[in-house]
C-alpha cells in the first residue's frame, strides 16, 4: 500500500499575523482565497502532474513509467474539520473519487478556542451532519457525525493526539498488503504525531516535522511490516508565492 499524506490548504487561522492570532482565531476555520487556489492546483497536480516517484533514478519500474502523469490515487480520506473538507473537494472532483471522512485524523486539540478571560479552553461541536452534507453532499460520513456535531472534548492534550496516531497507524498497517494508493488530507500537528508513530519515535515537542499547506509526502507500506519513506513536503505544484 502506498500512502500520500497531504496537509490541508491555507486556512483563515493560518493566515492571521502573530499580533492578531490570539484574538481573531475561529474554532473551525475555512480556507482563504489563497487556500482555495492552492487546493485546486494540488488537485490538478494529483490528477495530471509530474509524480516525483517516476524520476529515472528511483527504480527500473519508475523509469519505465516516467512518461505517465498523475498519482493514480484510489482512496481519498479527509478529517471532519472544515479546511480539510474543503481541500478534499477539488481533489475528489479531479480524481473521480468520493472523499471519506476519517474522524481520527483531525488536528491536535480538536475544535476549541482559548478563553482569554479564564485561560482555559472552550470546546465546540464542529459541523453537524446536515451542515457537512449541505456543502459536501457526496461525502461518506461515519455514523459518529450527528446533528450534534462530532467533537465532544475541550482541548485534546498531546498524549490524546498520539493515542489517535497509534490507532490510525495500525489501521494503515493493516492495509499493507493491498494495492491501494491512499491519500489522506490531514493537519500539521496530527501529521507530525503520525509520522513519529510510524517511525517508532517517542512523542516529543522538541522535534516537529513541518509541512507546507497542500504539501505531499509518500510512505510505502510493505507486507513484511517495513515502511519506505519516499519523500516529504513536496510542493512542486505551487509557485513560490503560493507556498505557505
Amino acid at each position: 500500500m502506498k500512502l500520500f499524506i497531504i496537509r490541508h490548504a491555507q486556512s483563515f487561522n493560518n493566515a492571521l499575523p502573530p499580533d492578531r492570532e490570539n484574538f481573531e482565531r475561529v474554532c473551525d476555520p475555512p480556507l482563504t482565497e489563497l487556500g482555495h487556489h492552492q487546493a485546486h492546483l494540488l488537485a490538478e497536480h494529483l490528477a495530471t502532474g509530474k509524480n516525483p516517484e517516476l524520476s529515472p533514478w528511483t527504480s527500473v519500474e519508475a523509469t519505465a513509467s516516467h512518461r505517465r502523469r498523475g498519482y493514480n490515487i484510489t482512496k481519498l480520506y479527509c478529517s471532519a474539520m472544515h479546511r480539510a473538507l474543503q481541500t478534499a473537494q477539488p481533489i475528489g472532483q479531479a480524481l473521480g473519487l468520493t472523499p471519506e471522512v476519517w474522524l481520527d485524523i483531525h488536528e491536535h486539540g480538536g475544535i476549541y478556542l482559548d478563553d482569554r478571560e479564564t485561560g482555559g479552553a472552550v470546546g465546540f461541536p464542529g459541523k453537524t451532519r446536515s451542515e457537512i452534507l449541505a456543502e459536501f453532499p457526496n461525502y461518506v460520513l461515519p455514523d459518529l457525525i450527528t446533528e450534534e456535531g462530532w467533537w465532544t472534548g475541550g482541548c485534546e492534550d498531546l498524549p490524546g493526539c498520539h493515542s489517535r496516531a497509534i490507532k490510525v497507524a495500525a489501521a494503515l498497517r493493516a492495509q499493507a498488503a493491498s494495492e491501494e494508493r491512499i491519500a489522506v488530507v490531514s493537519h500539521g500537528g496530527f501529521i507530525d504525531a503520525l509520522l513519529k508513530t510510524l517511525l517508532n519515535q517517542l512523542p516529543s515537542q522538541h522535534v516537529f516535522y513541518y509541512k507546507f499547506n497542500t504539501a505531499i509526502s509518500r510512505i510505502d507500506f510493505r507486507q513484511d511490516g517495513r515502511i519506505d519513506f519516499r519523500y516529504w513536503n513536496w510542493v512542486e505544484h505551487l509557485p513560490q508565492e503560493l507556498i505557505t
